[in-house]
């Protein structure tokens, strides 16, 4: 694909309708807030981070689960919910912005929608932190990693993606996310959203086998309800 230039930047994302609109969109949005395409590359390569990031944090605590045995309780489970909604916006913004099609109207709309799932996911965090600092004697649930534990590492990163949002979204009339234009880039890009996709199924999957047949996560799992149901373990 060719290199994707200012101009071009402008067209696709004046969020225009109609193509000859579009034109005309694009060119009193240039002229009157020039988009830059240096912080454009930045911005595509910010977003291709945060997934990247969000990839790593779900697959430590999985790897947690899987090879430290400890199962996650049901607030654990909302905030990992949390953290693929919040990284789905940035997903289909990469993606867009690799297909030369992302418009004003969805870019902002997927920061939005981070923000709030990070919102949502902050609060839950919230929740199961003030849930073990209530008691002197708790201990908090499952183990610390760096002299915390897991969901108050989870609060910091839902933090650090509302002030990541937010800042993005004050740049948004004039920085919108520029794919690169080598191959090789952008197949980094593209590896790093199949990862992210990777993630979720096989937090489904772990999910799944946790709550067996039951609409209810207990609160602390003894085991993998689905392999105990079919006496496989």
């Amino acid at each position: 694909m060719a290199a994707v230039t200012p101009a071009t930047d402008a067209a696709q994302y004046s969020g225009a309708a109609d193509p000859a609109a579009a034109g005309t969109a694009a060119v009193d949005l240039a002229a009157e807030r020039p988009l830059d395409a240096r912080l454009g590359r930045l911005a595509f390569w910010g977003l291709v981070v945060f997934i990247f990031a969000y990839c790593a944090v779900l697959l430590s605590a999985m790897s947690v689960q899987l090879f430290g045995h400890e199962r996650p309780c049901p607030l654990c489970m909302l905030q990992r919910y949390a953290m693929i909604l919040a990284t789905i916006p940035p997903m289909w913004i990469v993606t867009d912005a690799l297909r030369g099609r992302l418009s004003r109207l969805r870019y902002v709309a997927g920061l939005g929608l981070s923000i709030i799932a990070s919102v949502a996911g902050g609060l839950e965090s919230t929740r199961q932190i003030l849930l073990h600092i209530a008691s002197k004697t708790d201990p908090g649930y499952g183990s610390a990693v760096v002299g915390l534990h897991l969901y108050t590492w989870a609060l910091i990163t839902f933090v650090v993606v509302v002030l990541f949002c937010g800042a993005l979204l004050v740049l948004a009339p004039t920085v919108a996310p520029v794919a690169p234009a080598a191959a090789g880039a952008r197949w980094v890009a593209r590896a790093v959203v199949w990862l992210f996709l990777g993630v979720i199924v096989v937090n489904v999957v772990l999910i799944v086998l946790l709550e067996g047949l039951s609409w209810v996560l207990p609160d602390d799992p003894a085991n993998y309800r689905l392999l105990h149901e079919l006496g496989v373990g």
